[in-house]
């Protein structure tokens, strides 16, 4: 059976289309140091390269997989 690799079930969603979506560091604490312009910049995760998904993808089950 194959095991999930457990960083990539905490930290990544799978699309419904099949790309992976990955959350944005830098927007838990410290924002009254940031500006507006770099909050709304991190506000929305981002796709991660086709080269990272095909490694990501070997890293979960085969139910996760779109």
């Amino acid at each position: 059976m194959l095991k999930t690799r457990k960083w990539v079930a905490k930290r990544l969603k799978v699309t419904g289309t099949g790309k992976i979506k990955l959350g944005k560091a830098c927007k838990r604490h410290l924002l009254s140091n940031k500006s507006s312009k770099a909050k709304g910049r991190n506000k929305y995760g981002l796709i991660v390269s086709e080269s990272e998904t095909k490694r990501i993808k070997r890293q979960i089950p085969h139910s996760l997989r779109k």
